[in-house]
């Protein structure tokens, strides 16, 4: 019975780790599902697996993770023209897209909508706010939506690094 517990529990463990991978993979947030697979077989395992500082470290790998999406946006904005000042725009631009574009398809309309609210952001801050033309504008938009795609590859990189120091403290 306790083998059988055993298989179950790491099949469940490596199920959440490609969840986490794929979701993002689309720029969701999957390394908190890592984290919490890792931190959940901790507990689980009675502490013998993994560690304390294991866990820190994820933790502040998430938290990095989800920081250089937002900073890739904001760095392709401003790459392709666009105001520094448009960060916190970009950020909560992504965010918005990506909460509607989940119900329309779930997870492909999550980046869908991500990417068209970045888009969205920076082509409306710059438009309005910084009162540049409507091309530069656009442009900027397309700038985001690059530093999102950036982001979301480089958020891919920081859950491979997470996999690696977990299986480290393995």
């Amino acid at each position: 019975m306790e083998t059988a517990l055993a298989i179950a529990g790491w099949t469940v463990f490596t199920l959440l780790i490609v969840l986490g991978l794929a979701l993002n993979a689309v720029g969701l947030w999957g390394s908190w599902v890592i984290l919490g697979a890792v931190a959940g077989a901790w507990m689980l395992s009675g502490f013998e697996r993994f560690s304390f500082l294991c866990v820190v470290i994820l933790t502040l790998l998430a938290v990095a993770a989800e920081g250089v999406e937002a900073i890739a946006a904001s760095y392709g904005a401003t790459r392709f023209g666009g105001s520094k000042k448009a960060f916190l725009t970009i950020v909560l631009g992504g965010i918005l897209g990506a909460l509607a574009g989940t119900p329309l398809f779930p997870v492909i309309g999550s980046l869908a909508g991500a990417l068209a609210g970045v888009f969205i952001a920076a082509a409306l801050y710059e438009y309005i706010v910084m009162e540049r033309p409507t091309a530069a504008s656009l442009w900027t938009g397309v700038g985001a939506v690059f530093g999102r795609l950036a982001g979301a590859l480089g958020k891919l990189a920081v859950a491979v690094l997470m996999l690696i120091t977990a299986y480290l403290f393995f």
